[in-house]
């Protein structure tokens, strides 16, 4: 490893692997310091494959800059750092214990300075002035500012493109009535030596007892390194972006990848720069190669949604893990830890589980609208539902979780971040899947053995929670509702008694 004077080496974790983190003009000659903890995967029980990406990552990184790397193997990052014997600068770490961490190193005089992180657009402090005297964060306002504030997808008199700032209605159409989206491919990677490397070493310390994994080992699906993330992105935005939108909010049991972009681990590892990423997609709209309405929904995800889930985790704290405004305090059962979709009948439900078990991944709408509404509507623990979510997929960190579980999915912080809880009962699953037409439950029912068990927790979660959500305007037609269902009490009962699913 080559020395350069005048310059602290740059420690870099695993989540900052783009050049935007190394590669800057402040940055591009210093050393850079990998640390492989052996605490990091130790503590959790992580997906299998999340692992594997990770350690891929550094790795090629490390082979990436040559003799201007150093990895080191360590039992804690600590003593990396005292055995490296130098102080480095780090960016600003993604989660609240890392930032502890870091702030401790400051003042032991193993960190010289802390940067600020080139992984998002937006900088805490200009959040703090955009947040300052809101009691709600109405992610909508948040992206709109974003766009102005970085001229995104704006015609010439500042107007939005397309003459709407939000196309979200136009994508949300339900399945095309065919088992797969007629699109190409997504780009997957083949792997190599460095990935035999990681599955060997992962395979001795799951022998040895050092890590705990779940879900199973499978072929490597999303980008480690700066080219194959490049590759990625230029098949998604080439071939699939104009079909993104259409139907972002739909499943099909035999298309998990149908036309989403699949592109949260190569960001989320911090190899594709987000602004990067969506000026390209602008790009493709004002060439004509994409809809408004595909574009938009895209860079939604990435200017608003992406930045809007980071600021809100600095933001509120890391006592926000601790609301629970719904008294939700059931535990994770052991088929849901476990990832063992075999047993679980319902056709969504069993889907979306194996998904995370084969894949450490299901989209968006399989996490909010069948996991997550799963999760709300029996109760289970948010807190605990937050570190399965960090822990069970691929491009799950501390800072994603919080903001799109405790608040989005499951309302436990009483409308910080949603307007409402996200319960919807069969008919929306119906509506958005050709998951009921082969499934043990029918969804127009809520009592009796084929009794779906989403239609029948919808009214139960109803029921338990009536108290609580009365004051919330948009609850007062579903609750009404109740006083409707001569069967409620059975309805009750029965989904009190469930233990199947």
């Amino acid at each position: 490893m080559r020395r350069v004077g005048g310059t602290e080496p740059l420690w870099l974790f695993g989540d900052q692997l783009g050049p935007h983190f190394h590669g800057t003009a402040g940055n591009r000659d210093r050393e850079v310091l990998l640390i492989r903890s052996a605490a990091a995967f130790a503590r959790r029980s992580f997906h299998r494959q999340k692992i594997h990406l990770v350690e891929a990552g550094i790795r090629r990184l490390a082979a990436e800059l040559g003799d201007r790397a150093r990895i080191i193997d360590a039992p804690t990052y600590t003593d990396a750092l005292r055995r490296f014997g130098r102080p480095v600068v780090v960016h600003e770490p993604g989660s609240h214990a890392a930032d502890a961490l870091v702030r401790r190193l400051r003042e032991q005089g193993l960190v010289a300075e802390v940067l600020p992180t080139p992984g998002f657009v937006r900088s805490k402090e200009d959040f703090a002035t955009w947040a300052a005297d809101r009691q709600r964060f109405v992610m909508e306002d948040f992206y709109r500012d974003q766009r102005r504030r970085f001229g995104v997808l704006l015609e010439p008199d500042g107007g939005p493109a397309g003459g709407k700032w939000n196309f979200d209605h136009d994508n949300r159409r339900p399945p095309p009535g065919r088992s797969t989206l007629p699109v190409p491919a997504p780009w997957f990677p083949t792997e190599d030596d460095v990935d035999e490397q990681v599955r060997a070493d992962l395979d001795r310390a799951e022998r040895d007892g050092e890590i705990h994994p779940v879900g199973v080992d499978g072929p490597r699906r999303f980008a480690v390194g700066q080219a194959e993330a490049e590759e990625a992105l230029d098949r998604f935005l080439d071939h699939r972006l104009a079909t993104f939108g259409p139907h972002q909010d739909a499943m099909l049991s035999a298309d998990w990848a149908m036309s989403h972009a699949l592109l949260s681990v190569p960001l989320n590892l911090g190899l594709l720069d987000p602004l990067d990423v969506v000026r390209r997609a602008e790009e493709r709209h004002w060439s004509g190669a994409a809809p408004v309405a595909s574009v938009e929904g895209f860079v939604r995800q990435i200017l608003g949604w992406r930045e809007w889930i980071w600021h809100l985790y600095w933001h509120l704290g890391p006592d926000y893990l601790k609301k629970n405004e719904l008294h939700a305090h059931r535990k994770l059962p052991r088929w849901w830890r476990e990832l063992d979709a075999d047993s679980v009948e319902a056709a969504c439900l069993r889907t979306a589980l194996a998904g995370v078990r084969d894949r450490g991944y299901a989209h968006h709408i399989e996490r909010l609208m069948v996991l997550g509404n799963h999760a709300l509507q029996r109760g289970y623990d948010p807190a605990e539902l937050t570190g399965w979510f960090a822990t069970a997929f691929v491009d799950g960190f501390p800072w994603v979780m919080p903001a799109n579980v405790v608040g989005m999915s499951q309302y436990a912080d009483g409308g910080i971040v949603g307007t409402k809880p996200y319960a919807a009962g069969g008919a929306y699953l119906n509506r958005m899947s050709d998951h009921c037409g082969g499934c043990t439950y029918d969804p127009k029912k809520r009592v009796g053995a084929d009794a779906c068990p989403f239609t029948a927790g919808y009214w139960a979660f109803l029921d338990r929670n009536a108290e609580r959500l009365r004051g919330n305007p948009r609850m007062r037609q579903p609750l009404n509702g109740l006083g409707r269902l001569a069967d409620l009490p059975d309805v009750v009962a029965r989904e009190g008694r469930r233990d199947r699913f």
